[in-house]
């Protein structure tokens, strides 16, 4: 898994990469001592993700307001 920072992503990217995260801590075989890293990197990409959507969210509401 390519660790870039978080802002480097595309959204579809940081959703995969949450995606694996998930997969790997639901997994037998998840490294206790790697479950601190694996949560904060998907609390940083739900972060991202969240600012991402709300941001689109309020771009096209503006976009639908100037149609009006």
């Amino acid at each position: 898994m390519e660790l870039k920072p978080v802002n480097e992503l595309t959204y579809t990217e940081a959703i995969g990469q949450l995606g694996q995260i998930i997969n790997v801590m639901q997994g037998e075989n998840c490294d206790i001592d790697k479950l601190a890293a694996y949560t904060r990197r998907a609390t940083e990409l739900i972060a991202e993700c969240r600012r991402r959507l709300t941001v689109t969210d309020e771009e096209l509401a503006k976009i639908l307001k100037d149609l009006q």
